[in-house]
């Protein structure tokens, strides 16, 4: 009991106006008992500035507003934490609540989560946005139960291009034989070697490595390439859109699970809002990103073979990655879903 109620029951008896006032002065003086926030951890791979950062700082902005500040989020960025395998690791011990990802790098956790990542599945924004917020969205996200892990939405990485610093890339043949860095994805591994080229998976950042040589080029949406000056050590620029690439916005389950209702529901919300603030915050930024990269001295092919890429690339519908049962129907069903109006 704090002390100026003990003091006040102690002199109850008296009756003196004076030690009533003295009272009265105490408790309105004393400061409201205060909890202390609860810490919720965070982790992105990339740096301030970058898509998955932005979405976290929207989030945590959103949540501690709308909690009357009984959550801080603490953030951790700029791979602090290891790669993207190594959070959702983390993620899944406990030892970190919250992560936003690449949503590539979550097949080898949930196998199902592949389908998403297949090579010219969406044509546009607006199609993926209606298929990742609808149910077959919404299933995806619940089957990262699976691996310990609480689906709560899908923020946007964006259409994924090439670069490389040997030769301008205008058709499949012209990626034959070169280095390429991919996500830690079977579809992305797959995808480069069905292409010809040397697929080297590797965790972020990699511009080290491209400036060395070790590789010849890598695939990432505008925002990645602007961001981390890949102009800088890449030549060529092929905007190739092969891959929509998503950001799954992800938790611990058994932690989500242990909060109150109702404040699962407003962390939940808040990620959402987050989201699709996030999605329209990067998409009004793609064309000055592509004028940042041409006028910074990279040579853009805008108009590659995109009907050859996409014959080259149907093969892997039938491949061994999608014979499992669970990620041929994940992906039977996203393509369905695609067609639907």
């Amino acid at each position: 009991m704090p002390f100026a109620h003990i003091l006040c029951r102690a002199i109850r008896c008296c009756t003196a106006p004076l030690v009533h006032l003295v009272c009265l002065l105490m408790l309105v003086a004393l400061p409201p008992h205060v909890s202390a926030a609860e810490d919720i951890t965070l982790a992105v791979v990339t740096k301030p500035g970058s898509a998955q950062y932005v979405c976290a700082e929207r989030f945590a902005q959103l949540l501690a507003e709308r909690s009357d500040k009984r959550f801080n989020v603490v953030l951790h960025h700029s791979a602090s934490l290891g790669t993207e395998t190594d959070i959702l690791q983390q993620v899944q011990l406990g030892a970190v609540q919250m992560a936003i990802v690449t949503t590539g790098t979550l097949d080898a956790f949930v196998p199902e989560m592949a389908a998403l990542d297949f090579p010219f599945l969406f044509t546009d924004t607006a199609t993926a946005d209606r298929v990742l917020d609808g149910p077959v969205g919404r299933g995806l996200l619940d089957r990262l139960s699976t691996a310990g892990f609480k689906g709560l939405h899908f923020s946007e990485n964006g259409f994924r291009h090439l670069t490389n610093s040997i030769r301008p890339v205008m058709t499949p043949d012209d990626v034959r034989g070169l280095k390429i860095r991919v996500m830690e994805s079977q579809v992305h591994r797959e995808l480069w070697r069905t292409l010809g080229a040397n697929p080297t998976p590797m965790g972020w950042p990699i511009y080290a490595e491209l400036q060395q040589g070790t590789l010849d080029g890598q695939e990432n949406p505008l925002w990645v390439i602007a961001e981390y000056r890949l102009n800088e050590v890449q030549k060529h620029l092929s905007l190739t859109g092969h891959v929509y690439s998503t950001h799954t916005d992800l938790a611990n389950l058994a932690w989500f699970e242990a909060l109150p209702a109702n404040d699962r529901r407003l962390l939940a919300s808040c990620m959402q809002e987050a989201a699709l603030w996030q999605r329209a915050w990067s998409r009004q930024r793609d064309a000055a990103y592509l004028e940042q990269l041409r006028t910074a001295g990279m040579q853009v092919i805008e108009r590659p073979d995109i009907a050859t890429f996409r014959q080259r690339v149907q093969p892997l519908s039938g491949s061994a990655l999608f014979e499992h049962k669970g990620v041929r129907k994940a992906l039977e069903d996203l393509m369905a879903a695609t067609r639907a109006r």
